[in-house]
């Protein structure tokens, strides 16, 4: 009776995986970015320049991950394995050739592989989902949670405004939304990006947004603008 070679297994398995992986620009950063949220990089590095072009002409994302150990400039630097894909909205680029890109959060995304051949880093990457939620109930009550605390917050931080705040109806995506709201550190955003249960990532929220309404009650209060507030505050 023959025995399978479970390292050949293994190997096939590997490469099968290989296939389905999706090859991505990676452009690293200080910075977690959530899916649904926006931000305005400013690109000068040449690697980051061709990279930024080369998704322009063939209409590709690319990923935003956060720096785990190196520099944001220059030289090497270590990626955390779980980020954000991201599509380039709008461009606008500088006589001397820099950039400023302002780019939105699609979908998150796990690397497997790393290729540093090219004049810029490549993931080979499989997508990260959600499971499931099983208690729409207890989903609900801190979606609701969630939506009057920034509510109360914006109240009691900010001078009042004459803007109307709507926020997604899908508890996942809202928690995306306010995630990327809180003020707090970026690894503890990145744990928030990593989680694949909304009902978790909402409960590790709340008392998050409790403490920011607690700072802002012993705060001035500061005046704000719809420019501040369009990449947290999403229509329906």
């Amino acid at each position: 009776m023959s025995v399978p070679d479970s390292g050949l297994k293994t190997t096939a398995i590997m490469r099968e995986m290989g296939d389905r992986l999706e090859e991505m620009p990676l452009f690293l950063l200080n910075t977690v970015l959530f899916p649904h949220a926006q931000i305005q990089i400013h690109v000068f590095e040449e690697r980051y320049r061709t990279m930024v072009q080369d998704c322009l002409e063939g209409d590709l994302p690319f990923g935003i991950v956060l720096i785990r150990s190196g520099s944001e400039v220059g030289g090497p630097a270590e990626p955390y394995m779980v980020g954000t894909a991201v599509r380039i909205v709008s461009t606008h680029t500088f006589e001397d050739g820099k950039m400023d890109v302002r780019v939105l959060g699609e979908r998150r995304f796990r690397i497997r592989r790393i290729d540093e051949a090219g004049p810029y880093m490549v993931g080979y990457v499989e997508p990260v989902f959600d499971v499931a939620i099983q208690d729409m109930e207890k989903v609900g009550e801190l979606a609701l949670l969630s939506k009057e605390y920034v509510h109360a917050y914006i109240e009691n931080y900010f001078v009042r405004f004459n803007v109307k705040t709507n926020f997604p109806t899908d508890p996942t995506r809202l928690s995306f939304v306010v995630a990327n709201f809180l003020q707090i550190e970026n690894i503890q955003k990145q744990r928030l990006l990593e989680t694949t249960d909304t009902i978790e990532r909402l409960q590790e929220i709340v008392p998050i947004l409790e403490r920011h309404i607690l700072e802002a009650k012993s705060s001035e209060p500061h005046k704000v603008t719809v420019q501040h507030t369009k990449d947290w505050i999403f229509p329906n």
